[in-house]
């Protein structure tokens, strides 16, 4: 994600206040391979939200391999006994989705954790590696991950590159300063004039530019901004520099929670699918196309979903209300053209 901005000028930005509000969107720091949450307690259990940090609440889950689904995988990953999962969480992530835990090294949030659930699922041992978003998606193109954990969104460009396997739903939203009185209302008119936020190489920025060239057809002005990481785009909310952040829902409705006792509290100012205005829109689970696991990642969620594993995850992460009943392969995703 390009920066817009230098480090001695966010040096000068900080303050007290801000500091608060910097720390709600995800702890800065390492997080590299290696650094993954490792599983804890006995043989056949996954601990979830474990160094969360209070985004989560701890929870241990009895999951046992299906050696049927496992069957499924293709040969090169059975035999390597492991799932290398990718994760996009550098440089800082962003608490509940993805970020360094209580610890100050450990990567934790609900993706990496539910990539953990499914590993076990297919009697694989996890080994998460973090990088940028933009390396995620190289790292995939490698063959240097197997798949990717990530909040990624199913849309139909991706599927050009890549295979999914849904567990999510997608929703998107517009975080503001509490004090401020705008809200999107869902009509993207009502962005005229405004100053807003958005992370490089997302759906959620596709989704913003379309609107801003609309805009600007009618002959109105949308301005875009880009920051570094989370920790930024939040100093410049409470500064005032953007007017909102457009991005994933989870992360707006917990850096309101976080937020509700600091001089700078914000809230979510409207929210809009991450497929667009007439799809819900879905996270998925995402590997090389023609990979050969879309099947046994989707089997192994939907296992987890019948066996009532992943509706606990969902609620240690208060994530209970973006469930969705099944897993499904490639499901319609947010259109070529979004106007």
């Amino acid at each position: 994600m390009p920066s817009q901005f230098s480090r001695r000028s966010l040096i000068r930005g900080l303050t007290a206040a801000t500091v608060a509000l910097s720390l709600a969107g995800g702890l800065a720091g390492c997080g590299g391979d290696g650094e993954a949450a490792a599983t804890t307690g006995p043989a056949g259990t996954v601990t979830v939200g474990r160094l969360s940090g209070g985004a989560a609440k701890e929870t241990e889950l009895k999951v046992s391999e299906v050696k049927s689904i496992r069957a499924e995988l293709p040969a090169s990953v059975r035999r390597s006994g492991k799932l290398v999962i990718g994760v996009g969480a550098l440089p800082s992530g962003s608490a509940p989705l993805n970020y360094v835990g209580s610890d100050q090294r450990t990567l934790t949030g609900s993706e990496p954790d539910l990539g953990r659930l499914v590993a076990a699922v297919l009697g694989l041992q996890p080994e998460i590696k973090n990088s940028t978003w933009e390396n995620l998606f190289v790292g995939l193109d490698s063959g240097r991950v197997d798949v990717a954990f990530s909040n990624v969104t199913d849309t139909e460009e991706r599927k050009k590159k890549y295979e999914f396997a849904s567990y999510r739903k997608d929703d998107l939203a517009f975080e503001v300063l509490k004090k401020s009185t705008w809200n999107f209302d869902g009509d993207y008119e009502n962005l005229a004039s405004r100053t807003v936020s958005v992370g490089s190489g997302t759906n959620q920025e596709k989704i913003l530019l379309e609107w801003k060239a609309k805009l600007a057809a009618e002959g109105k002005r949308l301005t875009v901004k880009y920051f570094p990481d989370q920790n930024a785009v939040n100093l410049a909310l409470s500064s005032g520099r953007i007017d909102a952040f457009f991005g994933p829902n989870p992360g707006v409705a917990y850096r309101a929670r976080q937020t509700a006792n600091t001089p700078h509290p914000t809230r979510s100012a409207g929210s809009f699918s991450g497929a667009g205005a007439t799809l819900q829109g879905l996270i998925a689970a995402t590997a090389r196309k023609d990979s050969g696991l879309a099947k046994p990642l989707a089997d192994a969620l939907n296992h987890l979903i019948e066996h009532g594993q992943y509706a606990k995850w969902l609620a240690a992460y208060n994530l209970s209300g973006e469930a969705v009943a099944k897993s499904e392969i490639d499901p319609p995703g947010l259109p070529l053209d979004n106007t």
